[in-house]
C-alpha cells in the first residue's frame, strides 16, 4: 500500500509555518493539523493552563495517525522545539511518508517585525510577544537526533512554497523508485 505523506512544518514561532503548511495543505488537498488551535481549543475548555505541554502534540499525532490510515496526506503546523516533539513525527512514518520542513526567516529584523504584526486568528488565541519569542526555548536541529528535515526559507513566501513543492515532488519520486 502507497502510504500517504506526512509534512510537518517545523520552526520558531512567526517564520511563516502556518502560512506555508495552508498553502502545501490547499495543493496536496490534504489534511491540515495546527497544533495552535488544538492548544487554543485546550485552554478554552480549559482543560489546561497555558504553556499546556505536550497534550497538543499527542492530539496532533493520533489524529493524524487516523487519517494517514484513511489514506490522505496531513499537513502539520507546530513549532516542535524540542527533539520529544519531533520524535513523535517519526513514530508515523508506518502509516505516512514523512517529509519535515523547518521555516526560517535569516533577517532578524523582519522576523521581530512579522512577529510584532502577528494577531490572532483563532477565537480565544493569545499570540506571542516578540521576547516571549526571543526567550522561548527552540533546540538547533540535529539531524542524527531528529531526523532529516529541508531548510525553508520564508523571505519570500512565493519561492517558499515553490521549493517546499520542489522538495515534495523529489520526495516522491525517490520514494517511487526507491
Amino acid at each position: 500500500m502507497n502510504r500517504p505523506p506526512l509534512v510537518v512544518l517545523s520552526g520558531r514561532p512567526g517564520t511563516g509555518k502556518t502560512t506555508l503548511a495552508q498553502r502545501l495543505a490547499s495543493e496536496l488537498r490534504a489534511a491540515y493539523l495546527r497544533v495552535d488551535a488544538i492548544e487554543t481549543a485546550i485552554i478554552r475548555c480549559e482543560l489546561a493552563r497555558p504553556p499546556v505541554g505536550p497534550v497538543g502534540y499527542v492530539v496532533a499525532h493520533d489524529i493524524a495517525a487516523a487519517t494517514l490510515a484513511l489514506g490522505t496526506p496531513v499537513v502539520i503546523d507546530a513549532v516542535n522545539p524540542v527533539p520529544e516533539a519531533r520524535a513523535g513525527w517519526r513514530r508515523l512514518e508506518v502509516v505516512g511518508r514523512l517529509v519535515v520542513f523547518e521555516t526560517t526567516l535569516p533577517d532578524g529584523a523582519e522576523h521581530r517585525r512579522r512577529v510584532e504584526q502577528r494577531r490572532p486568528d483563532l477565537a480565544d488565541q493569545s499570540v506571542p510577544t516578540w521576547r516571549q519569542v526571543a526567550a522561548s526555548e527552540y533546540e538547533p536541529w540535529d539531524e542524527s537526533r531528529d531526523g532529516s528535515r529541508h531548510v525553508i526559507d520564508m523571505t519570500s513566501t512565493e519561492q517558499a512554497v515553490a521549493c517546499a513543492l520542489h522538495r515534495l515532488r523529489q520526495h516522491d519520486d525517490n520514494h517511487a523508485s526507491g
